[in-house]
C-alpha cells in the first residue's frame, strides 16, 4: 500500500517532529496484522476473539503502567533540583516579605516603651504580640527544619522583647495590687489589665494545643499570676502588720478594725470588681476564701503571743460568734454570694479547746489574786474598833460571801456567750478555787487565834468576828449550788462540802477555846475555900457563860443547834458546875 500525497500533507506536527514514533507505529501495526491473520485464519478461531481481546487489553494496561512509572521516575530524578530550588524560592519570598518588619523591630521596641510609659497598655500589648508572633514564626520555621543553632541569633535580635514584657507585667501587677481602690475611683485601667491578661491566656491555650513547638517564655500563666498578686495584696494589706498588742483592749480594737475593713472590701468586690472581670474568675469567692485563709493564719500567729485573759476572751468570742454573724461574713450586703461556711472553721476545734484552757489558766491566776486581796481585807477589818456588821435579824456577817459568790458567778455567766465547754471549765475552776480559798481561810483563822492568845485584847471584837465568819461560811454553803450553769444540777462536790465543814468546825473550835480560856481561871478555884465561902465565884462563872451564850445566839441555824452553842442559862450552868464538883 502506498502513501498518497494527501496523507503526506495531512501528517501531524508531532509526526514531523518525532519520525521515530511514526516508524515504530508502522512496525507495530504490521506485526499486529501478521499475528492476527495467522491466528484467525480459520473461521472456528473467531470464537476466541473476546478472550484474546481481554488478554491483550490487560497486557496493554500493564505496559502503559510500566511506561508511566518509568517516565515518572525519570522526571522526578530530573526535577529534584528544581523542587529544592522552588522551596528555597518560597523561603526567600517569605523572608523578603517580612524584611520590612524585621528591619523595623528595634524601632517598634522604642515605640512600645513609649506607649508603656504613657500607660497606653492595650496599644503597647498589641505591639508586643506582633513582635512575639514574628519572632515565634521564625523560630518555628527553624525548629521544623532542624536549624536550632540559628535560634540563638533570632533570640538575641529580639532580646528587647523580654524588657517589654517585664515592663508591661510590672504595670499590670501594680494595677492588680491597687484594684480595690481603682474599681472605686476609675475602673478603666483595671479592666484594661484584665483584657490583656485574657489575651495572653488565649495565646497560651492555643500554643499548648500545638505540641510541636512552644516559644520561649510560654506559657506565661498571667491569670494565675493575677490571682496570686490579688491574694498577696489582700494578705499583706491587712495581716502583715506590726506586733499586735497582747492586752485585751488592744486586741479588741485590732479585731474590730479587721471586721470593719474586711466587710467594706468584700462589698467593693461584690458591687464593683465582679463587673470588671469575666464570670469564670469567681472573683468574689476567691477574695472571700483569701480573707478566710489569711485570717486563719493571722489568728494562729496571734495565739502564739502571750495574750492576757481578756484578749483570749475577745478572740474566742470573735472567732466563734462575731465572724459568722450578720455583723461580718453573714452581713446582708454580702449574702447570698459570700458563704464561708464551706471553708471550715477559722481555728480548729483542738485549738479552740487549747485556747479555752489558756483562758481558764489566766482567769484562775486572776481569781487567786483577787481572793487573796479579799481575804487580806477581811482580816484587816478584825482590828477595827467596831463590831462586825449585822443583818436585819441581828446576825453578825460581812460582805465576804457576797463578793466571792458574785465574782465567781460573773466569770461563769460571761463565758456562756462563748461555748458550753468553756463555761463548764470555768465552773470547775471556780469550785477548785473556792475550795482552796477555804483552806487559806482556815489557815488565817488559826494564825489569828494564835496571835489573839498572845494578847487577848487584840483584836477587840475577836469573838464577834469569829461568829461573823461562821455565818459567812453558812452563806457560802447555801450559795455554792447557784454557781452551776445548769439549774437542774445543783450538787456540790464532796471535797468542797468537806472544806466548808472543816472551816465551820475550825471557827467553832476557836470560839470554844476562847470560852474555855475565860472559864479556866474560875475552874481552878472550884472545890477551894473561896468557892465554899460564897457564891461569887459561881456567879462570875455564870456571867461569863451568859455572855458567851448571848454572843452565840448571833449565829444562824443550823450551827446554833450545837448544844455547846445553844443559849446557856444560869440554871444550866449551875448544873454543869455541880456535876464537875461531884467528879
Amino acid at each position: 500500500m502506498g502513501t498518497s500525497a494527501e496523507d503526506e500533507q495531512g501528517a501531524s506536527p508531532r509526526e514531523e517532529e518525532w519520525p521515530e514514533v511514526e516508524k515504530a507505529e508502522k512496525l507495530a501495526r504490521g506485526a499486529a496484522l501478521k499475528w492476527a491473520s495467522g491466528v484467525f485464519y480459520r473461521p472456528e478461531n473467531l470464537e476466541g476473539l473476546g478472550h484474546y481481546r481481554s488478554r491483550e487489553t490487560q497486557r496493554n494496561s500493564s505496559i502503559q503502567s510500566r511506561l508511566k512509572s518509568t517516565v515518572q521516575s525519570y522526571l522526578e530524578g530530573d526535577l529534584q533540583q528544581m523542587r529544592a530550588l522552588m522551596a528555597e524560592h518560597v523561603q526567600l519570598a517569605s523572608v523578603v516579605q517580612v524584611l520590612p518588619q524585621l528591619f523595623s523591630v528595634h524601632e517598634v521596641f522604642s515605640h512600645t516603651l513609649q506607649l508603656l510609659r504613657g500607660q497606653h497598655l492595650l496599644e503597647a500589648h498589641a505591639e508586643i504580640m506582633m513582635l512575639e508572633h514574628l519572632r515565634d514564626d521564625i523560630l518555628s520555621q527553624l525548629h521544623l527544619r532542624g536549624l536550632s543553632s540559628a535560634q540563638a541569633t533570632v533570640l538575641a535580635y529580639f532580646g528587647g522583647l523580654q524588657e517589654l514584657n517585664e515592663s508591661l507585667a510590672k504595670q499590670l501587677w501594680g494595677i492588680v495590687a491597687s484594684s480595690l481602690q481603682l474599681v472605686r475611683e476609675d475602673p478603666v485601667l483595671f479592666v484594661t489589665a484584665v483584657r490583656i491578661i485574657e489575651r495572653e491566656e488565649k495565646i497560651d491555650d492555643m500554643l499548648l494545643l500545638d505540641a510541636t513547638f512552644l516559644p520561649p517564655g510560654r506559657p506565661k500563666g498571667w491569670r494565675q499570676k493575677f490571682y496570686h498578686v490579688l491574694q498577696e495584696t489582700i494578705t499583706g494589706s491587712r495581716f502583715h502588720t506590726p506586733r499586735v498588742d497582747a492586752e485585751g483592749p488592744g486586741l479588741s480594737r485590732h479585731l474590730e478594725a479587721l471586721q470593719r475593713d474586711i466587710v467594706s472590701e468584700l462589698r467593693v468586690v461584690k458591687d464593683l470588681m465582679v463587673q470588671c472581670v469575666p464570670a469564670h474568675y469567681n472573683i468574689l469567692s476567691l477574695c472571700a476564701a483569701t480573707y478566710h485563709q489569711a485570717l486563719a493564719g493571722h489568728l494562729q500567729d496571734l495565739l502564739r503571743e502571750d495574750l492576757d485573759k481578756q484578749a483570749l476572751f475577745h478572740l474566742l468570742k470573735w472567732v466563734l460568734h462575731v465572724y459568722h454573724s450578720s455583723e461580718m461574713m453573714g452581713h446582708p450586703d454580702l449574702l447570698p454570694e459570700v458563704d464561708v461556711s464551706s471553708l471550715g472553721p477559722l481555728i480548729s476545734p483542738e485549738l479552740v479547746d487549747q485556747t479555752e484552757r489558756r483562758y481558764v489558766v489566766k482567769l484562775k491566776a486572776s481569781v487567786l489574786e483577787w481572793m487573796q486581796r479579799t481575804l487580806k481585807t477581811e482580816f484587816e477589818e478584825w482590828f477595827w474598833e467596831k463590831e462586825p456588821e449585822t443583818d436585819h435579824q441581828g446576825f453578825f456577817q460581812s460582805d465576804l460571801p457576797v463578793h466571792v459568790i458574785e465574782m465567781l458567778n460573773s466569770n461563769i455567766e460571761v463565758t456562756s456567750s462563748i461555748t458550753d465547754s468553756l463555761q463548764q471549765k470555768v465552773y470547775n475552776m471556780a469550785l477548785e478555787e473556792l475550795e482552796a480559798f477555804l483552806g487559806r481561810l482556815r489557815e488565817a483563822l488559826v494564825q489569828r487565834g494564835k496571835e489573839h492568845q498572845q494578847d487577848r485584847t487584840i483584836p477587840k471584837h475577836y469573838v464577834h468576828y469569829l461568829l461573823a465568819m461562821l455565818n459567812n461560811v453558812l452563806a457560802l454553803s447555801s450559795s455554792v449550788p447557784t454557781l452551776h450553769p445548769n439549774s437542774s444540777c445543783r450538787e456540790v462536790p464532796a471535797s468542797l462540802r468537806a472544806a466548808l465543814d472543816r472551816t465551820q468546825k475550825k471557827a467553832c473550835q476557836l470560839l470554844l477555846e476562847e470560852l474555855l480560856l475565860d472559864l479556866q481561871p474560875l475552874c481552878v478555884e472550884l472545890a477551894s475555900r473561896k468557892w465554899l465561902s460564897g457564891a461569887q465565884l459561881v456567879n462570875t462563872m455564870c456571867e461569863v457563860i451568859d455572855k458567851y451564850a448571848k454572843d452565840f445566839s448571833r449565829v444562824k441555824k443550823p450551827l446554833f443547834k450545837v448544844p455547846s452553842l445553844q443559849g446557856f442559862s444560869r440554871a444550866s450552868s449551875d448544873q454543869l458546875l455541880v456535876s464537875r464538883a461531884k467528879k
